[in-house]
């Protein structure tokens, strides 16, 4: 049987051996930084968004043709699909936390680049995609690292949360002084009346990335006049 000849090729084995071995270098990225989409998810993607692009183009090239009708068929109709259809999968791991920062947008755009990488292998072109994956590993894991180093100031800064209660009002200003003191920029003040005279100072500080969460919270544990601390790194 024709059709069952052409399911039997070797290329088409090849294109999605291909498709899974890069897939899974995009989920084992994900997996190892514990985010939502890991190493099955990410193989899925590529290798069923490869299968699908492969029977766009075989059947285009098995509809049967008449001498009186000409049948025209984009190669490609399938795979045009997937790069809108995966916004969906991909809009269920962004996140919005309390904070309102945001979570997950890398982790779509990575969802959204296996499909694009299995796209790539299912249509054959197999140095496309391997030069794709490496760029892409390294625009989410060198070029980050890099920036940290020898980039500007505000990329290598991080963003933490300092919530703060003190009992008397004079200790706000204390609280600020001691802030600006260890060189941390406030980016955003909120202050708000508690009951028994005590007052809630919430801070969005941006520190030095090499700064641990846990040396902010020592500091501000140890300041007079604070009888709680919540601190969350962004």
């Amino acid at each position: 049987m024709e059709w069952l000849e052409g399911w039997m090729r070797l290329d088409i084995v090849i294109k999605l051996g291909v498709s899974a071995i890069l897939g899974l270098a995009i989920g084992l990225e994900r997996e190892l930084k514990r985010k939502p989409v890991g190493l099955k998810t990410s193989l899925v993607i590529s290798i069923v968004s490869c299968l699908l692009t492969i029977i766009s183009i075989e059947t285009t090239y098995i509809v049967p043709s008449r001498p009186d009708v000409n049948v025209t068929m984009d190669p490609l109709r399938l795979a045009a699909q997937i790069v809108s259809g995966i916004g969906f999968l991909g809009a269920g791991v962004i996140l919005r936390r309390n904070n309102d920062s945001i979570l997950g947008l890398t982790t779509a755009a990575m969802i959204w680049g296996a499909a694009g990488i299995g796209i790539t292998v299912g249509a054959g072109f197999y140095f496309a995609a391997i030069a794709g994956v490496i760029f892409i590993l390294l625009s989410v894991e060198l070029v980050p690292f890099l920036l940290g180093l020898i980039g500007p100031k505000q990329l290598r800064e991080k963003e933490i949360l300092l919530k703060v209660i003190v009992v008397r009002q004079s200790a706000i200003h204390d609280v600020m002084e001691k802030i600006e003191a260890l060189g941390m920029n406030i980016d955003s003040l909120r202050i708000k009346d508690l009951p028994d005279h005590q007052h809630l100072i919430q801070l969005r500080l941006s520190v030095d990335y090499r700064q641990q969460t846990a040396d902010v919270y020592e500091m501000a544990v140890n300041l007079e006049s604070v009888t709680s601390v919540e601190v969350e790194s962004i």
